[in-house]
């Protein structure tokens, strides 16, 4: 769905009958080298009803998920409020501008992919994706979805492990966070 220069990652939203599936694969890469091959890119915030992935810049991406954090809870939960809050915060704040990264935030009846351009990317499909295997993992699962009666999760998983053997900074280490 999104094409992005960030290596490294692929994270997958999914939604389908009330529930979303965020999935991300635990592949860090510096350059050519599999630095980690275990890390933890996709996680639940506020009492676990929203979910936030991150690709790019790990310390951007960080820095990011911090913000994001604290606008969910400024703004009592409203995902798309705080979206577009941080998406115009980082658009235009100087240093925050400077980071290289994506986050793709969802909760039971929404998903966004946030980006430093002041992008708030609502799919029109129960899908979306970004990362460097991004576009695979987003096929996969409009195809899922389109042809199948897989859970979220379960287009989520098998969704990336697609992207996982196509793309070479995408692993099969997947980790999956599900609410609704």
């Amino acid at each position: 769905m999104t094409e992005t220069g960030f290596h490294g990652t692929t994270i997958l939203a999914v939604r389908r009958e009330g529930k979303t599936a965020m999935a991300g694969d635990g592949q860090v890469t510096l350059g050519t080298t599999v630095m980690k091959a275990s890390a933890r890119k996709v996680r639940k915030i506020y009492d676990g009803k929203i979910i936030v992935g991150f690709a790019g810049a790990t310390a951007d991406a960080f820095t990011l998920f911090e913000r994001f954090e604290a606008k969910i809870k400024e703004y009592s939960g409203d995902l798309t409020r705080s979206a577009v809050e941080l998406a115009k915060d980082w658009r235009t704040d100087r240093l925050l501008r400077r980071l290289e990264a994506l986050l793709l935030v969802a909760d039971k009846e929404k998903m966004f992919v946030l980006s430093g351009t002041g992008d708030v990317i609502e799919p029109d499909e129960g899908a979306i994706a970004v990362g460097s295997g991004g576009n695979y993992a987003y096929a996969a699962a409009l195809a899922f979805l389109q042809a199948s009666g897989l859970s979220a999760r379960e287009i989520a998983e098998r969704s990336l492990k697609i992207a996982s053997g196509i793309c070479i900074y995408t692993n099969d280490n997947i980790l999956v966070e599900e609410i609704g």
